[in-house]
């Protein structure tokens, strides 16, 4: 079995390209809209391995409330980044529009962390 998370946001093409920007990430399947605005579908991977699949949200949201209540429905952990550069890089650019939670920290189980809710509404903790 394999298992990995999808994410429905507001201005998908956008989300994506965040995300690869952030993690290393290339798409490795898209489906896109009629009109080539958003995607009905998309698989982001790493290394050849999927890590996160993308859509267009169907509904809108006030992402304004998300960030000023920092509110944490579901984070995706996005960990075994391999160095605390990577880690910072990838806080660098979720941070971009979104709300850091938690900057870079260590915890008796990661030496090098963050948690950060991305301008998409979207919580990630990120990790070596």
């Amino acid at each position: 079995m394999k298992c990995y998370t999808q994410v429905y946001v507001k201005n998908s093409l956008e989300a994506v390209e965040t995300y690869c920007r952030a993690f290393g990430a290339e798409v490795t399947f898209e489906i896109r809209n009629a009109d080539g605005t958003a995607y009905e579908h998309c698989e982001l991977s790493v290394n050849g391995e999927p890590i996160l699949a993308a859509a267009e949200a169907p509904e809108d949201y006030d992402v304004s409330v998300i960030h000023r209540l920092k509110w944490q429905t579901m984070t995706f952990n996005a960990f075994e980044l391999g160095s605390p550069e990577t880690v910072k890089n990838a806080l660098d650019v979720l941070r971009e529009g979104g709300v850091v939670i938690e900057e870079i920290h260590e915890l008796p189980w990661s030496k090098c962390c963050a948690t950060v809710i991305d301008k998409y509404g979207v919580c990630w903790w990120i990790a070596i």
